[in-house]
């Protein structure tokens, strides 16, 4: 029996792989690598930041090859960033020196530098839209910030939070300078520590981060309401130290989103009166404009440095590990692959217990 499940097996898997290549182009239209890239800005923004991989190009021709499938398009990512050289590490970046891009605040209606709304889709009517069927070429309309009120500077704009620090109602923990943990070079170890946990969360899968953020706020953690102190969208300059001579080198900007969420205070026996009056905050940040991604990590982060007893979403391991596109997906796949023998031995030992009953 063994002979016969693998005779012609390769035959087979190489008919299917070609059956695989073949059906994207079956229709006789191919498309570019470049349309994807600019058409498609949501879809690589996604396997950017779940790959931890920050390269549109690359993103984009992943997306192709796995026909929009983010989890294989992500897959490829992450396969392919992993036979790359780590040259540099850039040197500590601040979001205030951040050209922004979009800015707002839930809790303000007027916060120091104004509020700027950008492109989103959260002011547009939920109806489809039947002229994008017909190909159109440039912008709808030519817009410049000066047309649309932008009379005020869009860089290095303060944080909220530098506003009620000044106030006294946030305190700003101590600076960490110890040097962060790498989840791609080594494995997370438990409890795990706040750049573990942070990375994890910056490169979970979307809709997983996004329900557990959800289940939290829901009754499976604090169960209260935070507010969107911040949230920033923006080209984040970025700088790497080469070596004493030519010091810090500016090797691009890279799109960001990031957020501050004004969390409940999770009050313990130790809490004092004046801790009960100040802000505490969630932190979010993931590459390219993926705003709910962003809002949900700030939510779950909050939840992982101020855990309560019992709650699955204060849970370190927990979250890490099943929010993790490839880890989860790459699991459930296998389950499709032979385990001929594994289920044979089960079906053996039901037998077996069947005759013993007799």
């Amino acid at each position: 029996m063994g002979y016969v499940a693998v005779k012609g097996g390769a035959h087979a898997i190489n008919n299917s792989v070609l059956l695989y290549k073949n059906r994207r182009l079956e229709e006789g239209i191919d498309i570019e690598v470049e349309k994807i890239k600019t058409n498609m800005r949501q879809l690589i923004n996604q396997v950017m930041s779940e790959a931890s991989f920050y390269d549109r190009d690359t993103a984009a021709l992943a997306i192709k090859q796995a026909e929009g499938n983010m989890e294989e398009a992500v897959f490829l990512m992450r396969a392919h960033r992993s036979t790359l050289p780590r040259l540099y590490y850039s040197t500590i970046t601040d979001t205030r020196d951040m050209f922004v891009e979009r800015r707002i605040s839930a809790s303000f209606k007027d916060i120091p530098g104004g509020q700027i709304l950008g492109a989103s889709p959260d002011f547009t009517h939920r109806l489809l839209d039947d002229s994008l069927k017909e190909l159109s070429e440039g912008p709808l309309e030519d817009i410049s910030y000066k047309e649309v009120g932008y009379n005020y500077k869009l860089y290095k704009l303060p944080k909220v939070i530098d506003y009620l620090e000044k106030e006294g109602l946030f305190v700003r923990d101590e600076e960490n300078n110890d040097e962060p943990d790498d989840i791609t070079k080594k494995s997370i170890e438990f409890p795990s520590t706040r750049s573990q946990k942070l990375q994890a969360l910056t490169r979970g899968q979307t809709g997983a981060v996004t329900s557990l953020g959800y289940a939290e706020i829901r009754g499976y953690g604090f169960t209260s309401h935070p507010n969107i102190g911040e949230c920033r969208v923006g080209q984040q300059p970025v700088f790497v130290d080469i070596d004493d001579e030519y010091g810090e080198y500016f090797i691009g900007d890279f799109e960001m989103t990031e957020i501050d969420g004004f969390m409940p205070d999770v009050a313990d026996d130790q809490t004092t009166a004046d801790e009960d009056m100040l802000i505490k905050i969630g932190y979010g940040l993931v590459f390219g404009q993926n705003e709910t991604k962003a809002i949900a990590m700030s939510v779950l982060d909050y939840s992982l440095e101020h855990p309560i007893d019992g709650v699955p979403t204060s849970d370190d391991e927990f979250i890490m590990f099943h929010i993790d596109s490839v880890e989860s997906t790459g699991f459930i796949s296998h389950l499709k692959l032979p385990h001929y023998v594994t289920f044979q031995s089960k079906l053996d030992r039901m037998r077996q217990g069947r005759e013993d009953q007799k």
